[in-house]
């Protein structure tokens, strides 16, 4: 049948061209657009970025058990009462496609389908009620930015980000939704506002302190910025770590953030380990005729309080600790190591495991620490990446972005650099290692930096981190976890067979 027809080298380029613009439409699309899509990529022709709509797909979220059996294109033929009785072969095919989509559509009309991406999105998890409500995001624009739901009293109910503000909110209406507590919230939604951002890193710091201040009801993370932890070493005659929730400005060292009390208390472990310091609190009498605490006894503290330990000693102690936290872990990576292979010797494993996730704990929050120590310790740093829609440029102040925004094409790029600097927010520095915004804020800035292409333009302070910091074990940490994920753990379920003995 297609023996004298064109070869692919020439038919597949002529239906591109003629197809350009156009919506395609199959049944079983992926089938027939991955056969296109291999044959372009041997011949090296780009793709268009075709709009595709897949009739069986959207049979199956329209049509129920007892509209049809199933949904193969002969049967919906019949369900729809197509004038073509599809045969398997290419004409027929199509044009008793071309009666199915519209049997479909003229069903999802009534539903409040109207526009293509309604169609493409469109899902029977979706209530009427809830697709009445797409109209909230006619006046959100094409752009970057935060959006913000809110009920009849104007309290803020959720906050997103997205790419494209009207695209991503329109979904909420006409596409699936899986979580049942962004459906309810959409249930109750009476407006949304849009906020436009410059660039995907304001959208998201935006985001983040939106979600801080408002605290909305269907948020279930960056809720609560202020609940973080610190481990801090004190500042007195004898020196001891402690748990604390801030950052004072007393010269003390501190260890974080952690985001659980969990974790800190597993870093302050294995500090505790390495490092035989008083762990009793408050202030410390000294008695020279004292007796020893338990711990002193089994040789983990150096036992100040009875006079065990000279000052010297002592601070020489301290002074290891305090390089572990502000230079290099190496002095507890190895202690902890050394003890986790003396447990495994023995065949102890579950102590083994405890010492692994301290030593985890503490490796992951000193590296995180070290990063934004470096970064909220300088005043100003402007820095921009070059991308699709020009230049972007950021302005970040002791760890907290104070401006944003793309270099106009045709615009002296030195002359509007210098304009955001002047107009970004002033910024005073926190005390010790805390960041002038929050850790997350401070985290996604970093991970912007740190992309290939960031050019630095201004530089106030010096942001680096120690050459054997912490980020140096980073290998450590990736073999604890890829040793992790080799594990079964115990509530996988496995694959299992019965054997039964053959009759006799």
């Amino acid at each position: 049948m297609v023996a004298g027809a064109p070869r692919i080298e020439s038919a597949l380029p002529a239906f591109l061209e003629f197809a350009r613009g156009a919506v395609l439409v199959a049944h079983n699309a992926p089938f027939d657009v991955g056969f296109l899509r291999h044959y372009a990529a041997l011949q090296a022709v780009p793709w268009p970025r075709f709009d595709v709509l897949d009739t069986a797909k959207l049979a199956r979220r329209v049509l129920t058990r007892d509209d049809a059996p199933d949904c193969k294109l002969a049967t919906l033929a019949r369900v729809f009462h197509a004038t073509t009785t599809p045969n398997h072969r290419a004409l027929s095919d199509a044009r008793a496609t071309v009666d199915v989509l519209h049997g479909l559509v003229e069903r999802l009309g009534n539903l409040g389908v109207h526009t293509l991406e309604e169609l493409q999105t469109f899902s029977s998890r979706v209530s009427t009620a809830q697709r009445r409500k797409r109209h909230l995001a006619e006046q959100l624009p094409h752009l970057p930015g935060v959006y913000l739901f809110r009920d009849g009293r104007d309290k803020v109910l959720y906050v997103g980000t997205s790419k494209d503000l009207r695209a991503r909110v329109r979904t909420y209406f006409t596409a699936s939704e899986t979580r049942s507590r962004i459906g309810e919230m959409v249930g109750l939604a009476a407006s949304v506002q849009g906020i436009a951002c410059a660039t995907a890193l304001e959208a998201a710091v935006r985001e983040l302190r939106l979600i801080a201040e408002h605290k909305p009801r269907y948020n279930r993370r960056s809720k609560f910025p202020e609940r973080v932890s610190w481990v801090k070493l004190t500042v007195e005659a004898w020196p001891r770590l402690s748990l604390v929730k801030q950052v004072l400005d007393d010269d003390a060292d501190y260890l974080g953030p952690f985001g659980s009390r969990q974790a800190a208390e597993a870093a302050m472990a294995a500090l505790h380990d390495t490092f035989p310091i008083r762990q009793c609190s408050g202030r410390l009498p000294v008695h020279p005729h004292g007796s020893p605490c338990a711990l002193a006894e089994m040789g983990r503290c150096l036992s100040p309080c009875d006079g065990t330990a000279s000052a010297a000693d002592y601070a020489f102690t301290v002074a290891e600790l305090r390089a572990s936290l502000q230079e290099s872990p190496a002095a507890v990576t190895a202690a902890i190591r050394g003890r986790m292979e003396a447990l495994a010797a023995t065949e102890r494993y579950e102590e083994a495991v405890v010492h692994r996730d301290r030593l985890t704990s503490f490796i992951r929050t000193a590296a995180r620490g070290q990063r934004l120590r470096a970064l909220t310790g300088c005043p100003e740093i402007v820095a921009a990446l070059r991308t699709p829609s020009g230049w972007e440029v950021h302005v970040i102040r002791f760890g907290r972005l104070c401006g944003a925004g793309v270099i106009p094409p045709g615009t002296n790029a030195r002359e509007w650099t210098e304009a955001l600097r002047r107009s970004a927010e002033t910024v005073a520095p926190r005390p010790g290692p805390a960041p002038a915004a929050t850790p997350e804020e401070s985290d996604k800035i970093l991970k912007w930096l740190e992309q290939p292409g960031v050019r630095l333009v201004h530089l106030d302070g010096v942001w680096a981190c120690p050459v054997n910091g912490a980020e140096s074990h980073r290998a450590l940490l990736e073999s604890i976890t890829a040793s992790r994920s080799a594990l079964a753990p115990f509530d996988t379920p496995r694959e299992s067979r019965t054997y039964t003995q053959p009759a006799r």
